[in-house]
């Protein structure tokens, strides 16, 4: 289990800057499927580049088992 700390960049009117989110996941399909269903599929069109965001995060190894879900999220 990981927990991912995700970049999120969503342009203005929707957001001003975009946000942060931070994920238990197994892998980066996993973290993608969470952050997709807690956003509700508001943000489709960048999906893409939220695919990218999650390859490119920091990743840190969490010790137990604790069940996989978005810990915070932050959007401006």
């Amino acid at each position: 289990m990981n927990l991912y700390i995700v970049d999120h960049f969503i342009p203005f009117p929707q957001s001003e800057y975009g946000g942060v989110w931070n994920v238990l996941a197994s892998d980066d399909e996993e973290c993608f499927d969470l952050i997709t269903d807690a956003d509700d599929n508001q943000f489709p069109e960048y999906y893409g580049k939220l695919r990218s965001n999650i390859a490119n995060s920091a990743k840190y190894t969490v010790v137990g088992n604790p069940e996989p879900k978005v810990v915070t999220s932050f959007l401006t």
